[in-house]
């Protein structure tokens, strides 16, 4: 680590649980973030911050002027561009040194095939079921974390779905492929705009911690906030054994 990275890096290089190996880790890691919007923002910018060596972030849309009440790492003169294009500016102008690959494309699951193989580490930031299994399936056939946000009117939940450990659950154990769940949109039901900062800002802190392996981390635990009275709720989230996504994949020696 050349001089500039570790002044840059030294309020982390400090913490005992972190140090030099750690910040190394970090500079040496590969984050998937799927969806460059509300959450994704804060997610790729304290990643970026934090020295994370490579970044991929997809999204196939481009910046609407509704956007910039929530999603930080936009401008208004990026209205009309693409979304990756205008976080990846941000990124490299919070922290030159790591890179970015921003690929302008909507995640499904043949891109998504290739590109979770090759991350240390995958982010849902995406705002519908579809994308989200589609997200899992590929984290669950190549044994990656993934670290799961979502963020509507003022109700926020975060988890983590590991399921490299073979009691862990992953998305569909929680929400089933073939259930009817009502799909909620900003666009139609609003979102409280600094919701989607905390959400994003805890997706990263998981996210660091699994590259680190600092910490206790949120794999079978899903938090949900109610951001009206700022209040959390934990529920433990058992593996589902007939999960037609990991049970298979669990059974395997």
């Amino acid at each position: 680590m050349h001089d500039e990275a570790l002044l840059r890096y030294s309020r982390h290089i400090l913490l005992d649980d972190i140090g030099i190996t750690g910040q190394e880790r970090i500079l040496a890691g590969h984050a998937l973030v799927i969806g460059a919007g509300g959450l994704g923002s804060p997610v790729a910018m304290y990643l970026a911050a934090a020295g994370l060596g490579t970044i991929t972030v997809t999204d196939h849309d481009t910046v609407d002027l509704t956007n910039l009440q929530r999603q930080i790492a936009h401008r208004t003169a990026s209205v009309g561009s693409p979304k990756v294009e205008s976080l990846k500016h941000t990124l490299h102008e919070l922290n030159p040194l790591i890179r970015v690959n921003a690929l302008q494309i909507r995640a499904d699951a043949q891109s998504l095939d290739a590109l979770v193989q090759a991350a240390d580490v995958v982010l849902d930031c995406s705002d519908n079921f579809k994308t989200r299994h589609a997200v899992n399936a590929a984290c669950v056939r190549h044994g990656k974390p993934l670290v799961s946000g979502a963020a509507i009117q003022f109700d926020g939940q975060i988890s983590v779905y590991d399921t490299r450990d073979a009691q862990a659950p992953c998305y569909a154990c929680t929400f089933p492929p073939d259930a009817d769940f009502e799909e909620a949109r900003c666009a139609t039901m609003g979102v409280f705009a600094p919701l989607v900062g905390i959400i994003g800002a805890m997706q990263a802190a998981e996210a660091l911690k699994l590259v680190t392996g600092v910490g206790r981390g949120l794999n079978g635990r899903l938090l949900m906030l109610d951001g009206r009275a700022m209040e959390w709720n934990e529920i433990r989230l058992p593996r589902n054994p007939d999960c037609p996504v990991c049970a298979a994949r669990a059974a395997r020696p």
